[in-house]
């Protein structure tokens, strides 16, 4: 069995579980979480060689596990492993701290590369996805695509994402630890600033942009 050790953080339990299968010997995994809150405690608990995390998360997304990992241990190693394929994405975690970014349709031998790769210091991506953060690090082009999406603050791109996924503003409250007149406000300024009507109008948006 490998001696590198991993912490898995995605909120599909399934998908967790074909990941560690996927993986088998080739690293070993230390534990996993669901959420943001639940991967800032395992992580600082458990502290992994890396971290392989999805970028997004119901009460946030990777970036925000990032964010509040190396607060308290700056020497965390991430590596992230998304269905998103998107530059707003991609650019976003690695400005963060992620030392590469892999997409989900990788196969186990590279994975298990991928991980031990990033462990040993190297910076690791899916071949399409090494231009984007190429150009954005290189100042040819702005850190994100989006104009749209940068008008939201990182609080409203997360009540947006939940709201969009067909929460309610109770359900989005308890998740994100915000009273549900909060959500409320900032629903409506995500709304004006992106000058929809509804949460149909915002969940066709956001799919279209894969936030969901």
């Amino acid at each position: 069995m490998s001696d590198v050790t991993v912490f898995l953080v995605d909120d599909h339990a399934l998908f967790r579980a074909g990941v560690k299968a996927e993986l088998g010997d080739g690293v070993r995994v230390l534990g996993e979480a669901g959420t943001v809150v639940e991967a800032i405690a395992g992580v600082l608990a458990l502290r992994p060689d890396v971290v392989l995390l999805d970028v997004h998360l119901p009460d946030g997304g990777g970036r925000a596990v990032i964010e509040g990992v190396v607060r308290e241990w700056p020497e965390a190693v991430f590596l992230a492993l998304s269905v998103s394929d998107a530059a707003d994405d991609v650019v976003a975690v690695i400005r963060a701290g992620a030392r590469g970014y892999v997409t989900k349709t990788i196969d186990p031998p590279a994975l298990i590369d991928a991980v031990r790769r990033v462990h040993d210091g190297d910076a690791v991506f899916s071949p399409r996805l090494a231009g984007f953060v190429l150009d954005a690090f290189s100042g040819q082009v702005p850190p994100s695509s989006d104009p749209e999406l940068d008008l939201l603050t990182v609080r409203e791109q997360e009540v947006m994402r939940l709201i969009a996924r067909g929460y309610t503003y109770r359900e989005v409250a308890t998740r994100l630890h915000l009273s549900v007149k909060t959500v409320e406000t900032h629903v409506s300024a995500v709304l004006r600033k992106l000058q929809l009507s509804n949460r149909r109008e915002l969940s066709a948006w956001a799919s279209t942009r894969r936030l969901l």
